[in-house]
């Protein structure tokens, strides 16, 4: 006797159910994506108890007549696609037919829909159909889902409590709202309104709802463009960061997707400007020929396969970049102004009061307890620590040993007298490198040359600063036109001795020097097939491997760069990346070993600088291309503008 069985239809939509409908914010995804297809500007969301009591859904679309309304719940009932070429050439954003029969199968559904003609009811319990009537309902779409998974204990107990479950509601709504800014949004929970969009169309708009002014205010417009991509959005400045990916938002032809790759070159476009572990907030839409990417991977619609992945990964990360190069701003500090709680005087009479007098004397202790106008101080250390300036990781920060010799810049607490530097510039023209006055006058052609290069390749003009004084050892106060700036002195000498080392590095002139003890390193059999392409990849850095024995290669020289750099590992590095990806990014290799360099080069914390010196740090960082960050992501200074300053001592009321 046979022992396969045929699933009932009403089984097979629940166990599908399991894939498309995981909780209640899976079943706003689809419903949403449904309303979009039917071309609604104004979609309105309500959910109760998070969604697990009830879901509606409302939308202003074309609607379906009544035969549509009842064939939509039939599995694998679509309108989006015909034959199978239409899965390689897909322009909506569901197609699967799967979504309502199983939404239907797993809760109580009821469906009004209106075409401009007919308006028509349809009710389904768990799957089974309970009638289908006639209705007067506007033109568009409204369904309710209530009592999701009740009939499903299982699925029912793996559903958290109502806050969380609506918070996951919230974040796919807000993410409809960021890849379609032309469509109005209302999001209800409890009967409360939440969130809502305008629809107008403005992505910065809709970026200030969730964001914040201030976030969508510092956002850069992204712009970038090939033959096959088309790139547009927000990525917002590094000084707005976040501990998680989860706010890079990226989109393909308006679908919400998860791409660990695409989320990797943003991240790797942000790293410059961002410390260890903290993550940028950038909203991305794609554009591309819908023959390019494959949708039909996971009921749910959430992953994607791209056919021109590597392209696409480099546009995204060469369009970032370009961005924040062009568009990079001084971050701004941001005092936390927190209101300080007074004590107010009672008073308290002893003797006995007729009623009268009680009220009287209630109204005068009440007259009293008025909250006065607020006056807050703020002082240095509070603004560095409202600002999060962190001092350079242990890594970086530990002094070794024996002190490593500085440059010539710093070769002393105090600098040389005039007639003693014959390499280096005299005081006077240190102070005009800083000194607002002396920029505008005009210096040698050569200089001016110089200068003229550096600047074309920068952001924006560096402010004009003029050194006040040191704050702790630690940190250069300036004033410029904008305001008060303060100016980490380590992370802006790392800064500048990092560009220093990184063109004469990336120059070609790489010097090598043999090593005393050859380093050895145990790979495997597959670097050993490869290792004549191994070593054409690291030609440029001056690294070349030789075969020592069956499974180890022995490396006998070394750029005379790597000297403060751990060279075992970071050769161990170099062989796994080029294991892992086939090959090896001569820029990320270079980069860690140059800003470790150049990190142990710089002036450190606590150091006491003369006035003189702290104007070299300055020059120095003006010089670069890229003056607001240091090699590892932390901003090399802050701003406190003027408005803030008067705001603090209540100038500006």
């Amino acid at each position: 006797m046979g022992i396969i069985n045929r699933l009932s239809e009403q089984l097979s939509n629940m166990i599908a159910a399991g894939e498309v409908v995981e909780r209640p914010s899976g079943i706003i995804k689809e419903l949403v994506e449904n309303s979009i297809d039917a071309k609604a500007t104004q979609i309105s969301i309500s959910a109760e108890q998070g969604g697990i009591l009830s879901l509606s859904v409302v939308d202003n679309g074309t609607g379906m007549d009544a035969q549509d309304a009842l064939l939509a719940f039939e599995r694998h009932a679509t309108s989006k696609i015909k034959e199978s070429n239409d899965l390689w050439n897909i322009h909506t954003m569901g197609f699967r037919g799967e979504a309502l029969p199983s939404i239907a199968s797993v809760s109580h559904v009821r469906l009004r829909t209106n075409d401009g003609k007919e308006g028509t009811e349809v009710e389904i319990k768990y799957g089974k159909l309970d009638h289908a009537s006639p209705i007067g309902t506007p033109r568009g779409t409204s369904i309710e889902v209530k009592n999701l998974f009740q009939k499903t204990p299982a699925r029912f107990k793996h559903l958290k409590t109502p806050q969380y479950e609506f918070s996951l509601i919230s974040d796919v709504v807000q993410k409809f709202a960021l890849s379609h800014p032309e469509i109005a949004f209302t999001l209800h929970h409890d009967g409360k309104l939440t969130f809502r969009s305008s629809g107008s169309g403005s992505l910065r708009e809709v970026i200030m709802q969730i964001y914040g002014r201030e976030v969508a205010k510092s956002a850069i417009s992204l712009q970038g463009k090939d033959q096959d991509y088309t790139i547009a959005g927000y990525a917002v400045q590094p000084q707005y960061n976040r501990a998680t990916k989860y706010y890079m938002l990226l989109f393909i032809n308006g679908r919400m997707v998860r791409s660990y790759r695409l989320q990797k070159a943003v991240a790797d476009a942000y790293a410059p400007y961002l410390p260890k572990d903290r993550y940028p907030i950038t909203v991305v839409n794609v554009s591309m020929d819908a023959q390019l990417v494959d949708v039909n991977v996971h009921p749910s619609k959430w992953e994607i396969r791209l056919s021109k992945e590597k392209q696409l990964e480099r546009l995204l990360f060469d369009t970032v970049k370009q961005a924040l190069e062009t568009q990079i701003s001084v971050p701004e500090a941001k005092p936390r102004r927190e209101k300080e709680t007074i004590q107010t005087q009672q008073f308290d009479f002893t003797y006995t009061n007729a009623p009268e007098n009680t009220r009287v004397h209630e109204s005068i202790n009440q007259s009293f307890q008025k909250p006065p106008l607020e006056v807050k101080t703020m002082t240095l250390e509070d603004l560095l620590s409202s600002t999060q300036i962190q001092e350079p990781d242990v890594p970086y920060t530990s002094e070794p040993e024996h002190a490593p010799a500085p440059l010539p810049s710093f070769a002393s607490d105090a600098l040389p007298e005039p007639e003693k530097e014959s390499q280096h510039a005299s005081d006077d023209q240190r102070k005009d490198a800083c000194d607002p006055p002396a920029l505008n006058q005009t210096q040698s052609t050569s200089d001016e040359g110089s200068k003229a290069e550096s600047s074309a390749n920068k952001p924006s003009a560096f402010p004009q600063l003029q050194v006040i004084g040191q704050f702790h050892n630690c940190y250069i106060i300036a004033q410029g036109e904008a305001g008060l700036y303060i100016i980490d002195q380590h992370a802006a000498a790392e800064r500048f001795h990092y560009e220093q080392f990184s063109e004469m590095i990336y120059s070609g002139k790489t010097e090598v020097q043999p090593l005393l003890l050859p380093i050895t390193l145990e790979v495997p059999p597959q670097v050993v097939s490869a290792l004549e392409q191994l070593n054409e990849k690291l030609a440029a850095l001056g690294i070349r491997f030789e075969l020592f024995g069956n499974h180890t290669l022995v490396c006998r020289e070394l750029p005379v760069w790597l000297h403060d750099v751990e060279e075992k590992q970071y050769l161990q590095d170099m062989v796994d990346l080029f294991i892992k990806e086939e090959t090896i990014s001569i820029e990320q290799l270079r980069k860690g070993a140059i800003a470790s360099l150049a990190c142990h080069s710089s002036i450190r914390f606590h150091r006491p600088l003369t006035t003189n010196e702290m104007k070299q740090v300055i020059a120095d960082l003006a010089s670069c291309k890229q003056p607001y960050h240091c090699p590892h992501g932390r901003p090399t200074m802050i701003i406190m503008s003027e408005k803030e300053l008067e705001k603090d001592f209540k100038r500006i009321l």
